[in-house]
């Protein structure tokens, strides 16, 4: 997996903390420019999803979607939709009522599907999966005949799916819904070791704090690892945390165009902790050991289980400059067996020890 030249983000700025400084320089970083391949005179905007809401919708998932899209899509903490824009579409004058019992309002009457990047659905409770209006799926496969990316968003999957829009496509589903999925799609393939999953030209997210990964990701495709870089830094609940955003934070954002080799990784940094090998992680993503084999030689140079081992040593690092946490807590946190093969480990990749490392930073060095 090649990494660009700007495909990680910035270094924190040299007086810690000062996360004004850091977005000021993620900011400056890269301008805004032409969507690739766009005409002269087509619309400046590098991202458009439009939203449809399916009733009793988590609004935490559409939170989440908005609120990463309009922190990439301006300077600051501004919200312009600048860089990229979210609507919500759907029938006038018909909010949606959402499962916490809050209504939303539709911002445009549905328009013509091409105006989008991509159309978005963020699914509700399964039991009223059926009451919405039938112009709402109509909308969807009007959108599929005109080739735009469909998302089904936590229960949004189900909806694509029960519209005929996911044949022969694997589908990310939350856990929680597995049997449900088994009861109601039972030819359908689906898959809970991802947070989200892009299989052609249908994109499907297990839902909750996932919808942030995967609007990352759309953002770093379309505007660049900087976009991508300060939804992170702006959205990460706890720099300590363990999630699988901080993990992003952490390790930087690498760029392939195979599919199989970016679930692999995706795997890998979803499972720093208890790291699992690589033969069951080729069978996750169907392929076999010695393609996937092939696959990292060809992008990265390494072999999966070093490219696996330095991220896991990559994340150890970022603990040690990030924390105050005892080198054998970090050590067990990057799935290493005892502090020993950690040390060691490091000191091999980066030349020194992770007690001296994390002495030079806290001096300045």
């Amino acid at each position: 997996m090649r990494h660009a030249a700007k495909t990680q983000a910035p270094a924190t700025p040299a007086i810690r903390g000062d996360t004004a400084s850091l977005v000021d320089h993620l900011d400056a970083s890269q301008a805004a420019r032409p969507a690739p391949g766009a005409s002269p005179g087509a619309s400046p905007l590098e991202l458009r999803i439009g939203i449809l809401l399916w009733p009793r919708f988590p609004l935490l998932s559409l939170a989440g979607l908005c609120d990463a899209m309009r922190h990439a899509a301006d300077i600051g903490d501004q919200s312009r939709p600048v860089r990229c824009s979210w609507t919500v579409v759907g029938l006038p004058d018909q909010p949606v009522r959402a499962s916490c019992g809050l209504d939303v309002a539709v911002q445009r009457a549905l328009p013509e599907p091409r105006e989008f990047d991509y159309v978005a659905v963020v699914g509700g409770l399964l039991p009223f999966m059926d009451t919405v209006d039938r112009r709402y799926v109509e909308f969807l496969h009007e959108a599929a005949r005109s080739g735009i990316p469909l998302i089904g968003i936590c229960t949004g999957s189900f909806v694509l799916a029960g519209a005929g829009l996911l044949r022969d496509k694997v589908a990310c589903v939350h856990p929680f819904h597995v049997d449900d999925w088994k009861r109601m799609f039972p030819s359908h393939a689906c898959t809970t070791h991802a947070d989200y999953l892009f299989d052609g030209d249908r994109v499907t997210c297990a839902g909750g704090i996932s919808v942030i990964e995967l609007a990352t990701e759309l953002i770093r495709r379309h505007c660049g690892a900087d976009r991508a870089a300060k939804v992170v830094h702006q959205m990460t609940v706890a720099r300590r945390s363990s999630n699988h955003v901080a993990r992003r934070h952490a390790l930087g954002y690498a760029s392939t165009r195979n599919d199989t080799l970016r679930q692999a990784v995706m795997l890998m940094e979803k499972h720093i902790t208890t790291p699992l090998e690589v033969a069951v992680i080729a069978r996750l993503v169907k392929t076999s050991n010695r393609q996937l084999e092939r696959l990292f030689m060809a992008e990265t140079g390494s072999s999966p289980s070093l490219f696996y081992r330095n991220s896991r040593l990559k994340y150890g690092r970022w603990l040690l400059t990030t924390s105050d946490s005892p080198v054998s807590a970090i050590a067990y946190e990057c799935g290493f067996a005892d502090a020993s093969h950690f040390i060691r480990h490091f000191r091999q990749l980066y030349g020194m020890a992770p007690g001296r490392m994390r002495r030079e930073v806290l001096a300045g060095g």
